[in-house]
């Protein structure tokens, strides 16, 4: 990939894999993305097992070598390997995909030689790929994300990698003429948030959250935080979305075909604040074009940012965060807000999901792409906040009791 003018252009290299890395080597040279470091570059490190064979009453087993080509995979004798949590992932990867074929054993070949059938070791590496594929990702996304809470990756459904076309962002990343940030020239003067007139008041709302940091006011209505001119510190009550996720969360892979989704690996209480919801802003015509696209693909992408008027829409698919990844469900445990920070523009609100009761670590968490969630919202509150209209329905899989059958 290449940058220019702040913009990402993707072209594909040539050369493969293998003939960078070997020409790396010949010339000397280190290439930490490449698995080429200063530790392997003239030695050898276990990278993930291949295959496996019984010769001569030895076991072996075919090695990749970190930062080495393919072509360069040899057999090892195992007492020859000290490599244990490899071979964990070798036995179990070959034991998960027999398991599923209900079939067996490893086969005999000819002059005695036990092995694997070729399918086999084919999964055991597309799963070995996959792994590092993964870690590589999360170790992508815990690089870039600003906030508290760690991101893990989990799939043990598939042998889906990390999506090709998503780059994470923790805040709006507006298209060109679009400014979301309309300067804030002035703050509060509060020694004690909220004791005294601050910014919510100043706005004509209440507080937002109480001295829990939970939130007390009805869907529908805005929040409003403290800015970057207010006097408070850092700690003060009003700060909460602006200090980013909390929580450490998991991107896993579903089993009954909604793709990625997202859940906790901490207890979160009721009506505490878990994410927000980024993207690319955009117009609204431009979300019409795009819309006609993502339609036929089954995507579900696009928030209108209707909290005051129709003109922006934040479009998730390839640009945003987390919330990215988070599955709808007729019957969700997230809820949706229109927050006020350092932007007061009523046209473009920042997106915040708050949790609508107790989610138990290892919960999947999910909102309603209809904003119709389990807050008993008036019409006008869901015409507030809501995703960007679709033209062909979209068949929903959240598997609710309350299920509505369709996405849009």
């Amino acid at each position: 990939s290449i940058y220019w003018s702040g913009i990402a252009w993707y072209v594909p290299c040539l050369a493969s894999l293998e003939i960078i890395q070997e020409l790396c080597r010949k010339e000397n040279l280190t290439c930490k993305s490449l698995g080429i470091t200063n530790r392997n570059l003239k030695s050898y490190e276990v990278e993930y097992l291949c295959d496996y064979k019984v010769e001569e009453g030895t076991d072996y087993f075919l090695v990749k070598w970190k930062g080495w080509p393919e072509s360069s995979n040899t057999w090892v004798p195992l007492k020859n390997l000290k490599c244990p949590l490899l071979l964990e992932y070798f036995h179990s990867d070959k034991d998960e995909y027999l398991s599923r074929l209900k079939q067996g054993k490893a086969v005999t070949v000819k002059n005695h030689i036990k092995a694997l059938k070729p399918a086999v070791s084919q999964y055991i590496v597309k799963k070995a790929k996959q792994r590092i594929a993964l870690q590589r990702w999360k170790e992508e996304l815990n690089r870039k994300k600003n906030h508290k809470g760690m991101i893990l990756v989990e799939n043990t459904v598939d042998l889906e990698g990390p999506p090709l076309d998503f780059y994470y962002i923790n805040e709006y990343k507006p298209a060109p003429g679009i400014n979301v940030i309309h300067g804030i020239a002035t703050g509060c003067e509060c020694s004690d948030c909220p004791a005294e007139k601050c910014c919510p008041e100043e706005a004509g709302f209440f507080l937002a959250y109480n001295k829990q940091k939970k939130l007390k006011i009805q869907p529908g209505l805005p929040i409003y935080e403290c800015n970057s001119y207010c006097r408070c510190g850092p700690e003060c009550p009003t700060r909460i979305v602006q200090k980013g996720t909390p929580y450490s969360l998991c991107i896993f892979r579903t089993n009954d075909g909604r793709g990625w989704g997202v859940k906790t690996l901490q207890n979160i209480k009721t009506k505490s604040f878990v994410m927000e919801y980024v993207g690319e802003v955009i117009t609204s015509e431009e979300a019409e074009r795009r819309g006609q696209l993502y339609d036929n693909q089954g995507n579900t992408y696009l928030f209108d940012l209707d909290y005051d008027s129709d003109e922006f829409t934040v479009d998730a698919a390839r640009y945003g965060n987390v919330s990215h990844f988070v599955n709808h469900s007729c019957d969700p445990n997230l809820q949706v807000f229109n927050v006020f920070i350092d932007n007061l523009d009523l046209r473009l609100p920042r997106i915040a999901l708050f949790s609508t009761r107790t989610i138990k670590a290892g919960e999947e968490l999910t909102f309603d792409y209809q904003m119709k969630g389990s807050l008993d919202m008036t019409s006008d509150s869901v015409d507030a906040v809501s995703p960007a209209r679709k033209r062909i329905r979209t068949v929903c899989k959240c598997g609710a009791v309350c299920c509505r059958g369709y996405l849009n």
